[in-house]
């Protein structure tokens, strides 16, 4: 079965960097697109970041680029977030997702398989 176990989340201090990582199995990863999402307190889910099967295209929501950076090693069936010059508008509980296919698109409805997350607190 479909496993997402994510991993690598802490508290930060604002202007520090974490690195999130999502071990994946019961599927052929390498033929999957990822994404990762975040959930604050009291707030909706919102779209952080999509990688392509291959790792050749990603995607970002404003709110988070240039500041974090997607990336997947396909021989350890691995996506990883890294987030730099975290702001405390960045806390929440982060999730990674399992695409239907190779859409990496943001958004939620071609995701099909979630993490249970992982906590991100960034305060001084």
């Amino acid at each position: 079965q479909v496993q997402l176990v994510e991993s690598g989340g802490g508290l930060a201090q604002p202007g520090g960097s974490l690195r999130l990582s999502c071990a994946a199995s019961g599927f052929t990863f390498s033929s999957y697109a990822m994404g990762w999402a975040r959930q604050a307190p009291g707030k909706g889910l919102e779209w952080v970041s999509g990688i392509y099967s291959d790792g050749s295209d990603t995607v970002y929501a404003d709110s988070v680029k240039g500041r974090f950076t997607i990336s997947r090693d396909n021989a350890k069936n691995t996506v990883y977030l890294q987030m730099n010059s975290l702001k405390p508008e960045d806390t929440a509980l982060y999730y990674c997702a399992k695409s239907k296919g190779t859409d990496y698109r943001l958004g939620g409805e071609q995701y099909d398989y979630w993490g249970q997350g992982t906590q991100v607190t960034v305060s001084s």
